[in-house]
């Protein structure tokens, strides 16, 4: 039998889609819920589906953040439900207005929350699934064949480095 070990604490990260006027107010909420954030990206376009153009419009943008406080690996449902419920407070006659992607990092993988059952998500509880959605693999972040487009994008995959580096300098401290 092998040994049970603890799995240490994860980088939280949040992706935004939305309106950009709106992620200064979004940021704020979800500081209050999670404390500080460390990093926030610059607003990409999102141009990669037009899942969200009917109930949010055009011209969408798209930031990352990640927040100083570590989380465990098994409080992503009860994080994902928590943006959830913020996702709510900006929503208009029904209609969201943002769009909250929870997830960790690992050194190994970056982990997102969602929804929506697919054959690769793993069930967690209260109708969450996890997803690994890139690998850490050689130098760098890679993809798997249901990676989001988006999300195998050169100037996202820096971020995810840039965010990893940050832990692997934690480690050694």
């Amino acid at each position: 039998m092998g040994e049970i070990f603890l799995h240490p604490e994860v980088k939280l990260i949040c992706g935004l889609i939305g309106r950009e006027e709106l992620f200064p107010a979004v940021r704020k909420k979800l500081e209050r819920r999670f404390g500080p954030a460390d990093f926030q990206s610059r607003a990409f376009d999102f141009r990669f589906t037009e899942y969200y153009k009917q109930e949010m419009g055009e011209g969408l943008k798209r930031v990352f953040l990640s927040f100083y406080r570590k989380v465990k690996p098994a409080s992503l449902a009860r994080i994902k439900l928590a943006t959830n419920r913020i996702e709510s407070r900006f929503s208009r006659n029904g209609k969201r207005m943002v769009n909250i992607d929870p997830g960790y990092l690992t050194l190994s993988k970056l982990v997102l929350a969602t929804t929506k059952d697919h054959q690769h998500r793993i069930y967690l509880e209260k109708g969450i699934y996890a997803e690994v959605t890139l690998r850490y693999r050689g130098k760098g972040f890679r993809a798997w064949e249901w990676t989001y487009p988006d999300f195998q994008t050169s100037e996202y995959l820096e971020i995810f480095e840039s965010l990893r580096s940050s832990l692997v300098k934690e480690k050694k401290e």
